[in-house]
């Protein structure tokens, strides 16, 4: 099966008064069309400058130091991608409400991402039939339909603000369904959510996603929202990939310690809390070899003087260590 999205050995640095910030480390990961792929790591580990260089909208500061993302078998790092962004691929934002402009109804703002991103908009198209009008309001309210949005008419004639929460969230989840794209970049959405909301929108973007063969790349830090989504998991440790597995292979079978440290540190009753001791290297100054071998318990000279290159110990199963190995976790997912 040929990949829809590939990233290869892709590197980007932050200029700062301090210096270059090395984000991302010759990063390189791979989707299959129609998966959920999870992307996952603690704040600062580079999984949101990763979506944000494949939508192609990094900040003024950063530059793309080596690397190739590849969409659908096109270059997104060497064309105007702008006829892609917002179309083949979508977004749905962490904070829905500093998404929306709280000066227009959401349904202005749904009608105008649909001029210029409906599906039947030709390229160069400017104009904006009465034909196509009528065949996108009706998209709209199948979109917002399916996300479970009571009362259609009305939240149309809303503002943001008017909005709760968790519909918010699904109105997004709605306008990054409608140009039927085939990569959906879903940066940590359910995190400004309460519990029961989140599983909701879990469980319909999942859906949604299955049911119209999109890909989602599904950020988080939530180990256990990684579980209950994705078809794989890439988990990032400052700036690189660390390892990338199938979910239930992660989870029962992770090969890179500090995906096991991670694994072991999830809340478990009955059992004492566990850390990773040490801490995050900087971007600035990152330790030579592996980034992990100042707090890994099986580091070794190799590991702290050479660059440690992604292995294959089990089909499909990817590791960036020196000595992967089994780490038996519990079966079954994450601790509840």
């Amino acid at each position: 099966m040929v990949d829809l999205l590939s990233v290869t050995d892709l590197t980007v640095g932050f200029a700062t008064e301090n210096g270059t910030a090395r984000v991302l480390d010759h990063v390189s990961f791979a989707m299959r069309p129609g998966e959920i792929m999870g992307l996952v790591g603690e704040s600062g580990c580079g999984k949101t400058t990763l979506a944000r260089a494949i939508l192609g909208v990094l900040p003024n500061n950063a530059a793309i130091a080596s690397g190739s993302i590849s969409f659908a078998q096109t270059d997104l790092l060497g064309r105007d991608t702008a006829a892609i962004r917002g179309r083949d691929i979508t977004f749905i934002p962490q904070d829905p409400f500093g998404s929306f402009s709280p000066l227009f109804s959401v349904g202005d703002q749904i009608g105008e991402l649909m001029r210029w991103k409906s599906p039947d908009r030709a390229p160069g198209d400017t104009g904006y039939t009465r034909t196509r009008r009528r065949a996108d309001a009706a998209r709209i309210q199948a979109a917002l339909a399916a996300v479970q949005l009571p009362d259609i008419e009305r939240l149309l004639r809303k503002y943001p603000h008017e909005l709760s929460g968790g519909q918010r969230q699904r109105v997004m989840v709605a306008m990054a369904l409608l140009p039927e794209p085939k990569l959906v970049i879903a940066d940590e959405p359910t995190t400004a959510l309460d519990v029961t909301i989140q599983a909701q929108i879990l469980k319909l973007l999942r859906q949604l996603a299955t049911e119209r063969g999109a890909s989602v790349l599904f950020t988080t830090h939530d180990l256990g929202t990684a579980w209950e989504i994705c078809d794989r998991v890439t988990v990032m440790y400052a700036g690189q990939e660390a390892e990338t597995a199938p979910v239930a292979d992660f989870f029962a079978r992770p090969r890179h310690p500090y995906t096991a440290a991670l694994l072991d540190s999830l809340p478990t009753q009955g059992a004492a809390l566990l850390g990773i001791p040490g801490d995050v290297p900087s971007p600035f100054a990152p330790p030579p070899g592996c980034r992990f071998h100042p707090r890994c318990p099986r580091a070794t000279d190799l590991c702290r003087a050479s660059h440690n290159e992604t292995a294959e110990p089990a089909p499909g199963h990817f590791v960036r260590c020196h000595h992967p190995n089994e780490w038996p976790i519990q079966d079954g997912g994450p601790a509840s």
